[in-house]
């Protein structure tokens, strides 16, 4: 028996990973109360965020962690059976990934830039705004191999090929001047990319994984 319990997901705030898991304590040792047997399973969750936006601080880690090394000689005698588990999914891998797409076509409609690429929302939705954002925001994007220049800056919109004007990765957003052929990175896409889009979506190709 055991207790999977999450109360979050995304979280820069130490003070409410820590406040988190102190009121997780106290909800398992509730329900312990009314459990059939002795827990064996304590899943604390996650929550563990990483900045994706400008202005976004890191998670302070060392401070979450002592504060949970508090909370463990206590946990430890209310549940003498029990394995503790916590969930870094995200603050493990999300930094890590880099989703890329190449520029198929480039066109200006009404003055404003648009680079369609041969990628989108089928494979990163959680950078096109439609994986639980209330107001969407850009992923940090850049072309990816024009990072090294020190060409032109423009105000560009990428998008995917699909027909529908959800399929947006980047909105408005300075970039370097991209042509057809230029490679679009999505950084930070370590995480709830692939895994969690619709690659069936329209039946375009699914995109290569790449371990480096």
């Amino acid at each position: 028996y055991g207790f999977h319990i999450f109360s979050g997901s995304q979280n820069l705030r130490a003070e409410a990973i820590m406040e988190a898991q102190r009121n997780t304590f106290d909800l398992a040792r509730r329900l312990s109360a009314d459990a059939p047997g002795p827990v064996k399973l304590l899943n604390l969750g996650g929550g563990f965020g990483i900045p994706y936006f400008p202005g976004e601080q890191p998670l302070d880690l060392n401070t979450v962690g002592e504060h949970l090394a508090g909370l463990m000689p206590d946990a430890r005698r209310d549940f003498p059976e029990a394995e503790f588990v916590i969930e870094l999914g995200r603050y493990f891998v999300g930094e890590a990934g880099i989703y890329v797409s190449r520029v198929i076509e480039r066109k200006v409609s009404r003055g404003q830039v648009f680079l369609i690429t041969d990628g989108g929302l089928h494979h990163h939705l959680a950078a096109s705004g439609n994986f639980g954002q209330v107001i969407r925001k850009n992923y940090p994007v850049v072309v990816g191999n024009r990072l090294a220049s020190e060409g032109e800056v423009e105000l560009a919109s990428v998008v995917g090929p699909l027909c529908t004007p959800l399929d947006v990765l980047a909105d408005k957003m300075a970039l370097g001047h991209a042509q057809e052929g230029d490679l679009i990175a999505v950084l930070q896409s370590g995480a709830y990319g692939l895994t969690a889009s619709p690659t069936a979506f329209l039946g375009h190709p699914a995109p290569q994984e790449v371990l480096v």
